[in-house]
């Protein structure tokens, strides 16, 4: 890699565009070890700079939000497939948009979902057999899928549309895999990678078309497995939330577009990829994969495992922070710098962009010994203490963190814990490669066999 002189600010700068399209995690880890915390790209039309010191993340995230908002990255497909929706939204758009989705994601509700997803983890794990081999990611995908339509679509999902879902979630992702070249080529260009990812956003409009027409038909009336307000008795989920606001003129047919496009796929995705790579890292440190099953077998004592147990799982949950500290499925954020800021001692113009890598920070020898090593009791609540807040943040953070993180966490200890208590899953690969796009993805199919336990 080759190492530039200092940008115009005095900050390190570090390039060049390729590297990071070779390999987008190596080349962050590489531009923290040689400058530190605050570190400028030469990687596109506007300087972008890499935050890397916990504080100064906070500050962006927690201190500071309205100074660093959301960065448009100059790259319209992501608009084209996302639109207008919690992801991307800013301003009045996104306060109205999180108002009207926050009730469909409140504890109370997101505890009451506990046994529907149990049940698509079992419904899903009767079709398993001992010495079957599988790519867990494609399983895990298909489980998330139909656990986010039934929770937040109130509705189920027939296999046909899942696997319409998996077919294009390839082209979609291959869409936004680092590319200095991309930018050259104008997105209406008719070359067969654009081609490819309209007929997959058409697709999946096609599925969204079809849960909303259905929903219509059926006067908003949720699935018997989707909770209701017990004042109201009216259905809870997101779905139903838009389509009464559709209803009093607040919300417009491509805002429901957008959000459920939003909820399809961020919300299957991430969580399918926590739980991939945790079967990963249990497969090769079977020294944790025992202490989990103790605890399920002290826990659970072979029961179906409830929401109330989940609470009580708390080496489970420190095996899922500790496989998204390693593999965070969201390996970077990225802000504006609204006006000129000063940052960990450099001036930073407006107008530029802000990295915050999950990536680097997660694995940095500052604050985890031995950071490339799997190690779930790092995440004992004496060890948390002693980190910084933002040592570790895979949803994020302050008003734009995940709207989804009490849902995600519930489901992958809920999954985890149902299939851990039949299965053990012995990893078939190579060594683990990764690719970058919107979340940070296995190259290879993530083959496993299934042993009984």
């Amino acid at each position: 890699m080759s190492i530039r002189p200092p940008g115009p600010q005095g900050v390190p700068l570090f390039g060049n565009g390729q590297q990071f399209a070779d390999d987008p995690f190596q080349f962050m880890t590489a531009c923290a070890d040689a400058y530190g915390d605050v570190v400028a790209f030469d990687l596109g039309p506007i300087p972008l700079y890499m935050l890397t010191n916990p504080q100064d993340i906070k500050r962006v995230l927690v201190s500071e939000p309205d100074r660093f908002p959301k960065l448009d990255l100059g790259d319209d497909a992501i608009y084209e497939l996302l639109g207008d929706g919690l992801l991307l939204s800013e301003g009045e758009t996104w306060q109205q948009q999180r108002q009207l989705a926050n009730p469909a994601f409140h504890g109370r509700r997101i505890r009451t979902l506990g046994d529907m997803m149990v049940e698509h983890t079992e419904s899903t794990v009767g079709d398993w057999a001992d010495g079957d081999r599988l790519d867990i990611q494609i399983e895990m995908a298909r489980l998330t899928v139909r656990i986010i339509v039934t929770a937040m679509l109130g509705t189920d999902i027939s296999d046909e549309r899942i696997r319409t879902i998996q077919e294009n979630l390839e082209p979609l992702g291959a869409r936004f895999e680092p590319d200095p070249f991309r930018r050259l080529i104008p997105d209406w260009a008719p070359t067969a990678e654009n081609r490819e990812f309209r007929a997959a956003i058409d697709d999946l409009e096609s599925v969204i078309d079809d849960i909303v027409a259905d929903r219509r038909r059926r006067g908003y009336e949720a699935g018997a497995e989707t909770p209701v307000d017990t004042d109201t008795d009216e259905p809870m989920d997101l779905l139903s939330l838009l389509l009464r606001a559709k209803d009093r003129g607040e919300q417009t047919d491509r805002q429901i577009r957008d959000e459920m496009m939003t909820m399809l796929l961020a919300g299957h995705d991430t969580t399918a990829l926590m739980l991939t790579y945790t079967w990963y890292l249990l497969s090769q440190h079977p020294e944790v994969e025992r202490r989990l099953h103790a605890e399920l077998d002290s826990v659970l004592d072979g029961s179906t495992p409830t929401a109330a147990d989940a609470r009580q799982l708390e080496y489970t949950e420190q095996v899922l922070n500790e496989a998204m500290r390693l593999y965070p499925p969201v390996y970077t954020l990225f802000r504006e710098a609204a006006t000129d800021v000063k940052i960990g001692g450099y001036r930073i113009p407006a107008g530029s962009g802000l990295m915050l890598p999950q990536w680097v920070v997660h694995r940095s020898p500052r604050w985890y010994d031995n950071p490339d090593q799997f190690n779930p009791d790092r995440f004992n609540s004496e060890r948390v203490a002693d980190r910084p807040r933002f040592s570790f943040f895979p949803f994020g953070g302050g008003p734009r963190h995940c709207i989804g993180k009490q849902f995600s966490m519930l489901e992958a200890k809920l999954i985890l814990a149902t299939v851990a208590q039949e299965y053990r899953l012995d990893y078939l690969g190579d060594a683990l490669e990764l690719r970058g796009s919107l979340t940070m993805h296995p190259r290879e199919p993530m083959a496993m066999r299934l042993e009984s336990r």
